[in-house]
């Protein structure tokens, strides 16, 4: 069977060309091409050039892209139904011209489809009518081939140990989710029981980052390719099913690690704001400061920025003595890495140097690239938003689809790479479960560690003092 390349693999420069615009008079089969690069072509004959037959088999950036974004137009277990159909179409022509070689041909170029399927979208699998498509069809093809067997056992095996830890992910996510609930109500009852701070439980900004790129790694881990394209799922004008398209908006893990971010930044910030002393209070910045540092260092740029985040929350910034007592060298030249200013360019050139490093890395640990998430998804999003789905003549604008991609395949890479540092389970606990507070609960708290400077805070302070047993 033929060997699946990795990820990184994949898209090379030479893979397409992206700087073809003009439209291309060389087409086959309902497939427009330009410089042997695919720029367009109608969905059935894009389906059709999925599949394998005797002579042929499709490339596995094509198999990559078409997967990606063939959702945007169906579903996928429409996709899988029509894909049967042909296999099974290609199966009857090769047996009857009675060549036994020829049905020995294709029957694992399609096993081989269905595997690069089942392990670059095992979730599509979590749908009833795709797993019987798929075990109807991987059955059909190994029938009278015990080598085939083997196949078809292996891969559904491994299909579904996947869907089984990503249930069980879940769970977790769910139970931490209610124990961090549980939690906060304790903090209001009694709210010295549980007030340790995370300098108690890590004393270390080394430790703690590494700590932090674990929760970040899994997470990842764990966000499908699809959920980049599935976030942007539209109406398609030609798709007649209104009931289609809401149907595939399933996003679920992309989802949980925005609330990580979110969460992470929140942490910080409540940290920074707890202490009743100034002196604990500035150490805790400098702590965070450090521990930002490192994730830089690492290479995981969405803690990294998850704690700037936090820092630059106006009930964190706005603590004028308690930042007199900061050394700000080490966090400007943090902020400087993550400016906004055109475009992220300094972020995106760290980025590049880290996904260098990553290519040619000898080490677990020079191959961790995490990426600030939500500009990537911005990133895609004004991709998506900026090139039409089909051009004028109803044909898939698939020059769009190597172009997103490109970019999510990048991402799988990244994703794939396993944490070398040792898990500490308190520590991990602690940053997954403590409660944070509420933004009106953090400016609650910095309000009474600094006082309010001008009648605008005032009136705030008052109204939350009023409202005080509501804002956790």
């Amino acid at each position: 069977m033929p060997q699946t390349p990795p990820f990184s693999a994949m898209f090379d420069s030479s893979g397409y060309n992206r700087n073809v615009y003009q439209p291309s008079e060389d087409s086959c089969g309902g497939l427009n091409y330009h410089d042997n690069n695919l720029l367009s072509g109608s969905l059935e004959a894009l389906i059709q050039h999925l599949v394998p037959n005797v002579d042929y088999y499709p490339d596995r950036t094509y198999i990559f892209t078409f997967l990606l974004s063939s959702r945007l137009f169906m579903h996928p277990y429409e996709l899988m139904a029509k894909v049967c159909h042909l296999c099974i179409e290609h199966q009857r022509l090769s047996e009857g011209d009675g060549d036994k070689n020829q049905t020995r041909k294709i029957a694992p170029k399609i096993l081989q489809l269905l595997t690069e399927w089942t392990e670059t979208f095992p979730y599509d699998f979590r749908d009833e009518r795709m797993m019987r498509n798929l075990k109807d069809l991987a059955h059909r093809m190994a029938s009278g081939e015990e080598t085939y067997r083997k196949n078809v056992q292996q891969m559904m095996q491994c299909l579904i140990r996947k869907l089984a830890a990503l249930s069980q992910y879940e769970e977790v996510l769910a139970k931490l989710s209610s124990t961090a609930t549980d939690r906060l109500t304790v903090l209001k009852a009694k709210p010295q029981s549980i007030q340790r701070d995370i300098m108690t439980v890590c004393s270390d900004p080394y430790t703690l980052a590494q700590q932090l790129t674990h929760i970040e790694l899994e997470r990842l881990n764990y966000i499908g390719p699809e959920e980049f394209v599935q976030a942007f799922v539209q109406k398609d004008p030609l798709d007649n099913d209104k009931n289609c398209y809401s149907e595939r908006k399933k996003t679920r893990n992309l989802e949980a690690y925005v609330e990580w971010f979110n969460r992470l930044s929140y942490l910080v910030a409540t940290e920074i704001c707890m202490p009743v002393k100034k002196k604990h209070r500035a150490r805790m910045i400098e702590y965070f400061i450090d521990v930002a540092r490192e994730c830089f260092n690492i290479g995981n740029f969405n803690s990294l920025m998850a704690i700037i985040s936090g820092m630059n929350m106006s009930p964190v910034s706005r603590l004028k003595k308690t930042w007199a007592k900061v050394k700000t060298a080490k966090f400007d030249i943090l902020e400087h890495q993550m400016d906004p200013s055109s475009n992220f360019l300094n972020y995106r050139t760290a980025l590049r140097g880290a996904a260098q490093r990553s290519l040619t890395a000898h080490s677990s640990r020079e191959k961790i690239v995490i990426p600030f998430f939500s500009l990537l998804i911005k990133d895609i999003y004004f991709l998506n938003e900026g090139c039409v789905n089909r051009l004028p003549n109803g044909h898939v604008n698939f020059e769009k689809f190597w172009e997103l991609a490109k970019q999510v395949s990048e991402f799988m890479t990244w994703k794939q790479v396993e944490c070398p540092f040792e898990r500490d389970r308190k520590v991990l606990q602690y940053l997954l479960s403590v409660p944070v507070f509420s933004e009106d609960a953090l400016y609650l708290a910095s309000y009474e560690s600094e006082g309010p400077e001008n009648n605008i805070e005032k009136d705030r302070w008052k109204s939350l003092r009023q409202r005080e047993g509501h804002l956790w």
